[in-house]
């Protein structure tokens, strides 16, 4: 199990007895680029996750060694000026570091050692599990407990700073999950509510493109919550209070759709629609209607695809040869986009051979080799016992 592993290698190399906690990836049934434009969204946490092990270490340095990419150890002096780190995750470290700093949050010095199994890249939000695992972890070490509502926010002003003004949606997901539901979160008031997981006899799992996504400074996904943006400030000129696409209806939308850029038109038109699908998917997971999920999924994916333009030729294939298999209700693109998963609800006796077909055919198509994840959901950030 990699939570002992890195336990052991701690115990070895710094101190007995560490704090150990778990952070896990997240998954996203429906509801996806609503989170920004402060809609709805129903994601999930899983059981693949990023495990810290920390100690106090009586310095004034926090030293943090990892095993999730190649092995690689930084230092940060709490008394001195932070510089970019080589390795991606430094700098997410750096920036919560500074962050706390400036809140005058009472940081001491102490040592961490992570890893984990969340596939960098993948559209699991490994990013949102490294920064409020490392700030839950932090805040144990330090004695003064970060409530998890600010751990959210604090993680999410990490992501901006390095460059993806994301919403708050994988933060709430990876800290609120709880195993074997659905996470509603209502983006504007920031409420959320379980939904059970109600489809007995289907099985959800992800099938990784292994088309890598870099959702960075200038992305797309930047362009896109642009163009949201752009719509609300042409329907707030015609009704003044109009703050975010949650308050713009379709008949807002047409109304100004000759004054608007077409392009921009179509991404606003797309989230309003999805903040629709994860309502009735609420409703299909309460009655176990597992067909209508299915179709919704379907329906999710094609309109990120003509809509709001993130998928891939690779993933609308993936979705689009699935839909031809007996047994597969439905698969749509799941994150960012641009790469990554489809999350697939496939009947649970024909998962294996579905599975297999589908990583088969992608590999004739694309010369790809598919990587295929089963799902289980799992509680949200925690230490471990």
């Amino acid at each position: 199990m990699i939570a002992s592993k890195i336990k052991t290698y701690f115990e070895t190399n710094y101190a007995k007895n560490p704090l150990i906690v778990k952070s896990p990836g997240r998954i996203n049934l429906i509801g996806e680029h609503t989170d920004y434009n402060l809609g709805y969204v129903l994601p999930a946490s899983i059981e693949k996750a990023i495990y810290f092990a920390v100690s106090p270490n009586n310095t004034d340095k926090i030293n943090i060694e990892t095993f999730i990419s190649s092995p690689e150890k930084i230092t940060f002096d709490l008394q001195g000026s932070q510089t970019a780190f080589e390795a991606f995750w430094g700098n997410y470290f750096k920036a919560i570091i500074e962050i706390l700093i400036e809140k005058k949050y009472p940081l001491k010095g102490f040592d961490c050692v992570f890893g984990g199994d969340i596939p960098i890249g993948s559209g699991l939000s490994s990013s949102a599990a490294l920064c409020c695992g490392y700030l839950h972890a932090l805040s144990k070490v330090c004695d003064k407990e970060i409530p998890k509502e600010e751990i959210a926010l604090i993680a999410q002003k990490a992501e901006h700073r390095i460059g993806l003004n994301c919403g708050l949606m994988d933060q709430y997901a990876v800290l609120f999950g709880k195993r074997n539901n659905a996470l509603f979160l209502d983006c504007k008031d920031l409420t959320h509510k379980y939904i059970p997981i109600n489809l007995d006899g289907y099985s959800w799992a992800l099938i990784n493109s292994n088309i890598k996504h870099n959702l960075a400074v200038d992305s797309e996904y930047n362009k896109r919550r642009g163009s949201c943006e752009a719509i609300v400030n042409t329907v707030n000129e015609k009704r003044p209070g109009t703050s975010s696409l949650r308050d713009v209806t379709l008949d807002d939308l047409k109304n100004v759709q000759k004054e608007v850029d077409p392009i921009d038109y179509k991404r606003a038109h797309y989230v309003l629609q999805e903040n629709n699908r994860v309502l009735k998917m609420m409703e299909s997971l309460n009655s176990g209607d597992a067909k209508t999920a299915g179709n919704i999924l379907l329906e999710g994916h094609w309109a990120m695809s003509k809509e709001f333009e993130i998928t891939t030729e690779e993933l609308d294939f993936l979705v689009e040869n699935g839909q031809r298999l007996e047994g597969v209700m439905g698969s749509r693109m799941m994150g960012g986009g641009f790469g990554g998963c489809t999350i697939n609800l496939i009947k649970t006796d024909k998962l294996k051979e579905n599975l297999e077909r589908m990583v088969k055919d992608y590999k004739d198509k694309t010369g790809i080799d598919a990587e295929v994840y089963h799902l289980k959901i799992d509680d949200g950030v925690h230490v471990m016992e």
